[in-house]
């Protein structure tokens, strides 16, 4: 039989759940008309093959059983989804079926904690018409107030049409007509969903462009029953309750009457043995914290349908940054900036003081000062920058000469956060604070940051050689006389980018040339709770100052700037693994921290 006059069943799940799979399967088989064919789909990227053939073994000439990894197909749309802690839970592999199998003009999702009682084909054979789904209600959110509200305050959606999407008709053909799988990714990147997840993005997406199916195709083994028992097509036993972890759970004789007829039903029967009451309380614990979680989401001011009306959702652009800057970590190009810098052009030796040694120069630069500093009031008082900490003064003031100050370029006011830094120090009273910035940003930058640009204690690079060469001299004037140099050693700004990037030799050529120090400065952040105007939320800064890195005598000038540089990007590893919490891990291949 063709593929067209199959009816195609998916499952998703993993090793851990695809035993109960195997009972769902079971009752379907049992229940499924005789005069049609069937091919059984299992989305999955880690089945083993002992599992694989109980489920091989279960085909027959009326049912054939596929399991379709879905890796390939990941790697394929990671530049559409940079997140992988999303798109690797089996749940969302749903969204993918239409994409995946374009054989398919309709398809029948199913979840595997699931016992099929009625005719899969009768299901199948439901007119979607132009509907992007078949679905039953939600009872959930139909019968406890909590979800109901938390629906229809946060996901937008009346709690009688909010559907379960744990058995869904779905019309691929309308899938792939109006791009449901990208207004998925947009809206995953603008809005994190934390209650229901995927089914609350579904329900967003598929908001009056669902087909009711009758409530028998769907019942959930909570609160009161949406038909008789006697007509129940499909029950599902969501959420904790589950006939392999409770002897009382309601309707528990329909699944242990399939999972007898199984190879499997010795492991299951263990897992029923096996769970114990600290667990059964955990379940109870959990459901409390979703409940609360639901609670929270609606009282929070910046809920997603609040932001809706305040037109706050993340801005596009930034999004695409964000983008951007994971698909160059999958790729390693860490020196790359995301964001377009202005035009470059060409900058003369006569048009740079470096030194501000001029009349002119230091009027401008005391002029501008003077605004820079009000306006640096004025964004802290905004709290469009917040510092939350400055940890590690004590090691700028143990300075006693000139150093190069490195610091991760993650925002336009890193700068501002360096500082601030400087300030709290005792060393602002002796030493100026000088900054490396790219000839573009002196020569082409607009407006009020331009200025801020050209007059705040800049030291531009140049693509002209004679610039450049006046350049070094004025970098080391600055060392030798004893005061600090701030660079930037990763070379590119990625926006918000949490992890420190491997570092380029300049800053450390400076220091080991002029034998000062390097003072390594890593900038942590976390989430405040006011969001920008961008749908971010601003991020606080903490500023670890670390203890200098010394040149060293024994050692060539190309030596003191390999072992500088390793241990500098080695101290950032330190900072960042120690505040977040988390083992520093790029998502490409070579691993950058030998950088």
């Amino acid at each position: 039989m063709s593929e067209q006059k199959k009816i195609p069943i998916f499952y998703a799940c993993d090793d851990n759940f695809v035993k109960y799979t195997v009972v769902s399967l079971q009752s379907i088989m049992e229940n499924a008309s005789a005069d049609q064919q069937y091919v059984v789909h299992v989305l999955n990227t880690n089945i083993s093959e002992e599992m694989k053939q109980v489920m091989y073994h279960m085909a027959n000439g009326q049912f054939e059983i596929r399991f379709d990894d879905v890796t390939d197909y990941l790697k394929s749309i990671r530049d559409k989804l940079p997140l992988r802690d999303y798109y690797s839970r089996t749940t969302y592999f749903r969204l993918f079926i239409a994409e995946m199998f374009p054989e398919y003009d309709k398809a029948i999702y199913i979840d595997s904690d699931t016992i099929v009682l009625g005719d899969i084909a009768e299901l199948y054979a439901y007119d979607l018409g132009d509907k992007y789904v078949g679905a039953c209600s939600e009872q959930v959110m139909m019968q406890e107030d909590v979800y109901g509200t938390y629906v229809e305050k946060v996901v937008g959606v009346e709690r009688d049409n909010f559907f379960n999407a744990g058995m869904m008709v779905i019309n691929c053909e309308q899938f792939r007509r109006n791009h449901v799988l990208d207004q998925f990714i947009e809206l995953l990147h603008m809005y994190n969903f934390v209650v229901t997840q995927d089914e609350d993005y579904l329900n967003v997406i598929c908001h009056n462009k669902v087909c009711w199916l009758p409530s028998k195709w769907n019942v959930e083994m909570f609160g009161q029953l949406p038909c008789e028992e006697e007509d129940i097509c499909m029950i599902h036993y969501i959420m904790v309750s589950k006939p392999w972890h409770y002897e009382d759970c309601r309707m528990k004789e329909h699944f242990w009457e399939y999972a007898k007829k199984t190879a499997v039903y010795e492991q299951i029967l263990e897992v029923l043995e096996n769970y114990t009451d600290a667990d059964r309380a955990e379940d109870a614990a959990s459901a409390e914290r979703l409940m609360q979680l639901a609670k929270d989401e609606t009282a929070k001011e910046n809920n997603y349908m609040n932001l809706v009306k305040a037109g706050k959702l993340k801005a596009k652009d930034r999004l695409q940054v964000l983008d951007r800057i994971a698909k160059l970590e999958r790729e390693g190009r860490f020196d790359e900036d995301v964001e377009e810098d202005p035009p470059t052009r060409e900058l003369k030796p006569k048009e740079i003081d470096y030194l501000k040694k001029k009349v002119s120069s230091k009027i401008k630069t005391k002029l501008t000062y003077k605004v820079a500093r009000k306006f640096l009031n004025r964004i802290l008082d905004e709290k469009k920058l917040i510092i939350k900490d400055v940890k590690g003064v004590e090691n700028m003031d143990a300075l006693c000469s000139g150093a190069v100050i490195t610091c991760n370029h993650f925002n336009a006011y890193d700068s501002f956060a360096v500082q601030i830094a400087y300030e709290r120090s005792g060393q602002c009273k002796k030493r100026r604070l000088y900054r490396v910035i790219r000839e573009g940003n002196y020569t082409n930058f607009p407006g009020f940051y331009g200025m801020l640009m050209r007059n705040c204690y800049t030291f531009p690079l140049s693509s002209n050689k004679e610039t450049m060469k006046k350049f070094m001299r004025s970098m080391d004037a600055v060392l030798q006389h004893g005061d600090f140099m701030v660079v930037y050693p990763e070379q590119s700004m990625w926006w918000n980018y949490r992890k420190p990037k491997p570092l380029k030799k300049g800053a450390f050529t400076f220091a080991a040339k002029n034998n000062v120090p390097v003072l390594p400065v890593f900038i942590t952040m976390e989430d405040s709770d006011i969001l920008g105007d961008d749908g971010f939320y601003v991020q606080e800064y903490t500023i670890h100052i670390a203890p200098a890195i010394y040149p060293d005598s024994n050692l060539t000038r190309a030596e003191n700037v390999e072992k500088m540089k390793d241990a500098n990007y080695r101290i950032w590893k330190e900072i960042y693994e120690e505040t977040y919490g988390e083992p520093l891990v790029y998502d490409c291949d070579d691993s950058a921290t030998s950088a």
